[in-house]
């Protein structure tokens, strides 16, 4: 008999760790020189917003789809802002310093997946938060697994 694993949302402690996450990070995010312009004034709900987004993608509830859109609301977050690349490493290295620091697992396997959405995600903001960007304004919101990636289409 076979079970399935858990999600990666479930095996991360579901939403209130994302929550903790997110909290956490954003503390951070808001304080620091090269981060500050791109979040100093954002949204107090911004780091909910972000917990229930990665929440979704990690396989759980749809809860940032029903409050906020889905991706389309995710993708116009980003256009316009012109990140950098070095803003893009301290983003990541940031939230990686996070999910240590509030306790998200740290086994390889959640790690490698936890990270491998990272990187996917933060490159494609990058790039449609560049003047000129034109990425596809609707798509849905990745579903990220144990070492499978949502399939590419160009």
């Amino acid at each position: 008999m076979t079970t399935e694993p858990p999600s990666l949302y479930e095996w991360a402690g579901g939403l209130a760790a994302f929550e903790r996450l997110t909290e956490a990070f954003y503390r951070e995010v808001v304080a620091d020189p090269l981060l500050e312009p791109l979040f100093g004034g954002m949204d107090p709900g911004h780091p909910r917003y972000v917990a229930l987004w990665l929440a979704e993608v990690f396989g759980g509830p749809a809860g940032y789809t029903e409050e906020r859109g889905g991706y389309s609301h995710m993708l116009g977050q980003h256009l316009g802002k012109a990140i950098t690349e070095p803003q893009r490493r301290r983003w990541v290295s940031l939230l990686m310093d996070a999910a240590d620091e509030v306790g998200l697992p740290d086994d390889p396997e959640f790690r490698a997946a936890f990270a491998g959405y990272v990187e996917w995600g933060t490159r494609l903001a990058l790039a449609n938060s560049q003047p000129g960007a034109e990425p596809p304004a609707e798509a849905p919101v990745p579903h990220w697994g144990w070492g499978v990636a949502p399939p590419y289409q160009g």
